[in-house]
């Protein structure tokens, strides 16, 4: 039977963090309510003076082995879990001499913020929290009797709830606050398992994967204005990129500066900052304009120039140190967000007038190589995969062609195929000079995406009065291979003198020798960099 209200008598407080502790169960007690405790959190409370009863006192064992044991004894759970209105259940706390606990307060060790500041294996492990999970798990299946706290900030609420309620607690929130509890420790039991997994070096296919996070920001809607949508940061080693970031200014970032933003920070950062400024611009999640110079303003404007209409109200990412030669000539167009490792002080205060354009600064640039998973929901399941950690600087290049690669052609064709791993299928890139002149992405057709790529370079020329098509000696990127020679031969039509691609299809022959004559060099990488 499901209580409405539920007087809170006693309660059991086992917290990692001390945050808001003592004047919260000040509180409590002043309410008459009896307190029990365990370890640090018992001492905390005898040290401020307030009334507390240690569990070792309650169970009669003391606690045993650094910790590990103190709350897994049936006067902790008996008195979680019985339920009220059952006589065989009051009978059995009465027999044993167990009281029951009404109010459970608990939050976990901090095994999250251990493995994200990276420390020994050791002492990952014994932030494995056993006790704490077990008893939010019972209290949490007795809500109906129960009320478990796991987050300080509900503190407040359940003194409120309290003194509202004169001294109980209604049954929707102590539903809700289980459904919470049931979260956390699905989130926490994932972090250790997705831990273990990446620790251990576990390759094959899991029979069972949990993912979890904590709530970073609610977002105000989702991709569309129906739907609903936050932002969660995952437990573990944080890479540098939007979830590390700090905002310095403008509206709360919505869905999708979210996804633009994540997806123009890791293209910038393809590019070693050490040997080059570089310059990514993104526009619905694809490359509009990348480019490369000797500072990030020549970067920027080398980007720019690939395609300046779809640049407007795009996302900006920078693989340094903003300066403010570059954020003068950023603000000159409607820019959504720009991200950088960090930013001057003159060029924050250039990027003040802007009320609307967000600013990131992320501490520092991804590592491309670094390993970890995608997770993409189908209906009713998940895709997940490894992320796609491979460099271009560390795949081998086989020239197929009769023609090799210039040294100026192949330089550009590392820089080309860097930023085809970060436009969507069907994917085709040009390149000139360490800067995109055109990109066609996402389209059902390899030979369409080619030509829409060549037509940004033609329309890149006539905005500069130029005769030729920006594309003419260009080098051309594609992310999959050519499964026919159409699409190498637009490419060859456009002015493209080389192409680098992974190789493999049926009819690789047909296209090296459609490339052989048209004096293309081509090279394979082994490697696609299909993306959806």
């Amino acid at each position: 039977m499901t209580h409405d209200h539920v007087r809170v008598s006693r309660a059991l407080l086992s917290v990692s963090d001390k945050a808001g502790l003592v004047d919260f169960a000040r509180a409590l007690d002043t309410r008459g309510i009896a307190l029990v405790s365990t370890g640090g959190t018992f001492k905390a409370l005898k040290e401020a003076g307030i009334p507390v009863t240690e569990v070792a006192d309650l169970t009669g064992f003391p606690e045993m082995m650094d910790g590990r044991v103190k709350t897994l004894h049936p006067a902790v759970h008996g008195g979680l879990l019985a339920i009220r209105d059952n006589p065989e259940h009051q009978a059995a706390l009465a027999a044993h001499g167990i009281g029951a606990i009404d109010l459970l307060v608990v939050n976990l060790y901090p095994f999250e913020a251990t493995i994200a500041a990276d420390k020994p294996e050791e002492d990952c492990i014994e932030n494995i929290d056993i006790g704490g999970p077990a008893m939010i798990r019972a209290a949490a299946k007795n809500h109906a009797d129960v009320a478990v706290v796991t987050d300080v900030s509900d503190y407040g609420t359940v003194l409120d709830a309290l003194e509202a309620g004169d001294g109980t607690l209604g049954f929707a929130l102590r539903r809700k606050l289980a459904q919470k509890a049931y979260a956390r420790t699905a989130s926490y039991d994932a972090a250790i398992a997705n831990w273990m997994t990446t620790r251990f070096e576990v390759d094959e296919p899991q029979p069972f994967r949990a993912f979890g996070g904590s709530l970073a920001q609610g977002l105000r809607y989702g991709e569309n204005p129906h739907q609903s949508a936050a932002f969660y940061r995952s437990p573990g080693i944080p890479r540098a990129g939007v979830a590390t970031a700090r905002q310095l200014q403008g509206k709360e970032l919505s869905f999708n500066n979210f996804n633009d933003t994540d997806a123009a920070y890791e293209c910038v950062a393809e590019f070693d900052s050490a040997r080059t400024a570089a310059v990514a611009i993104i526009k619905h999640a694809n490359p509009c304009g990348v480019a490369e110079g000797g500072s990030l303003l020549e970067a920027y404007e080398r980007a720019l120039a690939c395609d300046p209409v779809s640049a407007f109200g795009g996302i900006v990412a920078l693989n340094r140190t903003l300066d403010a030669e570059a954020a003068r000539k950023i603000v000159e167009i409607f820019t959504e967000v720009i991200i950088a490792p960090g930013a001057s002080e003159e060029a924050i205060a250039i990027l003040a007038g802007k009320k609307n354009l967000r600013l990131l600064l992320a501490g520092g640039l991804p590592d491309p190589r670094a390993p970890g998973v995608t997770v993409r929901t189908l209906s009713g399941g998940l895709l997940v995969q490894g992320r796609d950690a491979v460099v271009v600087d560390e795949m081998p290049f086989q020239v197929v062609t009769k023609r090799a690669p210039t040294e100026a052609e192949a330089s550009d064709m590392r820089f080309a195929y860097r930023v085809a791993k970060h436009v969507k299928s069907n994917a085709i890139v040009y390149v000139k000079d360490g800067a995109t002149v055109g990109v066609g992405a996402g389209q059902m057709s390899r030979v369409d995406s080619s030509r829409i790529a060549a037509w940004k370079a033609r329309e890149g020329a006539d905005r500069l009065g130029l005769a030729e098509s920006l594309a003419k000696g260009a080098v051309v990127a594609s992310d999959a291979f050519f499964p026919f020679a159409d699409g190498l031969l637009a490419a060859a039509e456009a002015g493209a003198t080389a192409v680098i691609q992974p190789g493999g299809s049926m009819r690789d022959n047909e296209v090296i020798a459609a490339a052989d004559e048209a004096g293309l060099a081509m090279v394979f990488t082994g490697h696609r960099h299909f993306r959806h």
